[in-house]
């Protein structure tokens, strides 16, 4: 009878936590729609609920107000790309350097195509200085980019990569990534360019990795070896 009474108790919470957990996905999906497209200012919290097909007031439970819910947001795209380029380097860490930043750009190119409101929250952001801004590059922006900066300018002393400023030259790279997808709509109707074709998704990465990193490994390179 305990047992049962044990159990009777704890599914209704179960049930409870998982409807919770769903209805803020469905209230993340939303309001990353409505930021990418309209940016922070341009969007309200009534507009988000109703793209979830809910009512207002959840999202005051949940999440309290619009620059909790943008956070949360923000943390769902931006933490899962950060995982991404971070699995990238780990997966790579044995190959030579320029073999390893080339698998990072394919990584930043396909999660780019998958996540296109990445860029697009981006664009919104960057467009005035704002604690929103701040906070993203101190939370998910900076520590994989400074790590990726690094990897840059050993690239550029073994002659792979063009010299300059290597965070500048990340940032062309990034542009040239997730910017470019960004404007998939645009390049499709504009040029014929279909980024929904895999192949194409391949050809961008390629032509990046050649742009980007031109030279070849020194030949008597050899993986530093731990003593």
């Amino acid at each position: 009878m305990l047992e049962e009474t044990v159990l009777e108790s704890v599914q209704p919470a179960r049930k409870q936590q998982q409807r919770s957990i769903l209805t803020q996905q469905k209230l993340i999906d939303a309001a990353i729609e409505a930021f990418s497209e309209n940016g922070f200012k341009g969007t309200s919290t009534r507009d988000i609920a109703e793209r979830a097909g809910m009512h207002h007031p959840l999202i005051t439970y949940h999440f309290k107000n619009k620059d909790q819910l943008w956070r949360a947001a923000a943390d769902h795209i931006f933490g899962a790309f950060t995982k991404a380029l971070t699995l990238a380097v780990e997966e790579h860490r044995d190959m030579c350097p320029k073999s390893r930043m080339s698998a990072l750009i394919r990584v930043y190119v396909e999660y780019a195509k998958n996540q296109p409101a990445l860029h697009k929250i981006m664009i919104q952001e960057a467009s005035y200085p704002n604690e929103r801004l701040d906070w993203l590059i101190e939370t998910h922006l900076k520590p994989v980019f400074d790590v990726t900066f690094g990897m840059l300018k050993k690239l550029q002393e073994l002659g792979v990569a063009p010299s300059g400023n290597p965070a500048l030259l990340f940032s062309m790279i990034r542009l040239s990534s997730g910017g470019l997808l960004a404007l998939g709509n645009e390049l499709k109707g504009s040029s014929g360019i279909d980024i929904d074709d895999a192949d194409t998704l391949e050809e961008i990465s390629d032509m990046i990795i050649l742009l980007f990193l031109p030279g070849d490994m020194p030949a008597d390179w050899k993986p530093r070896t731990v003593t």
